[in-house]
């Protein structure tokens, strides 16, 4: 039973790896057969295609995902905190599956078109609901502009986490709890540096506004 469940977790790994790389669509059951070192008639004892393939990758993926989400939204953290906690769980949880999540990321359109994966259709909703309901509340609070639309500072703001898997390797130095400090900063502050106060201007001297007038244009 244990050599059994081996082989499985070696299908199962060394498939992550070509559908993160190659694609689901452009990896065959054969290539994973091949890979791992066995026929591709035994590959069917363990699954019963490549797509459940994908769905023993996929599955904890988004378990681990929406358990952390929900973990976030229990909280009463303000809306930035929470803000900062939704970027710190998806980098945590891409940390933690980073295959999966790139085959998320690149397939998830052509899985959708596929009767077995019908439900990351709400697996999507219901991602998009818990970023902006924690982006709304924030608009609602005045903690966040109320100028930019909300879905577009999602679709940047879920870019960014997102496609940082293929990027971002998290260290000793830089672990993913810095990254998700900085992204929310950059998110919530911008990149311009606030000026001090011996930075801001004083009252121009009448006579230099006049001698600054009277310079050439060039």
């Amino acid at each position: 039973m244990a050599e059994s469940l081996d082989r499985r977790q070696q299908i199962i790994a060394c498939a992550a790896a070509f559908f993160a790389s190659r694609g689901v669509a452009a990896t065959t059951v054969r290539q994973i057969a091949d890979e791992v070192g066995i026929l591709s008639g035994s590959l069917y004892h363990h699954f019963d295609s490549k797509e459940a393939i994908v769905e023993a990758i996929l599955g904890p993926y988004l378990e681990d995902l929406r358990r952390r989400y929900a973990e976030v939204l229990a909280g009463e953290n303000d809306p930035a905190t929470r803000l900062r906690e939704l970027v710190r769980a998806s980098l945590d949880t891409a940390a933690a599956h980073p295959h999966a999540t790139e085959i998320y990321q690149n397939d998830v359109n052509y899985l959708r078109g596929l009767a077995r994966f019908h439900y990351l259709k709400d697996v999507a909703r219901e991602v998009q609901s818990a970023w902006l309901g924690v982006i709304d509340a924030g608009v609602a609070s005045g903690a966040f502009r109320a100028d930019i639309d909300t879905r577009v500072f999602y679709r940047f703001i879920r870019d960014a986490v997102w496609l940082s898997v293929r990027w971002f390797h998290p260290t000793p130095d830089y672990p993913t709890s810095r990254l998700a400090d900085q992204c929310t900063a950059i998110f919530l502050d911008g990149l311009a540096a606030r000026p001090t106060e011996n930075d801001r201007p004083g009252p121009a001297h009448p006579a230099a506004s006049l001698a600054a007038s009277e310079r050439p244009l060039r």
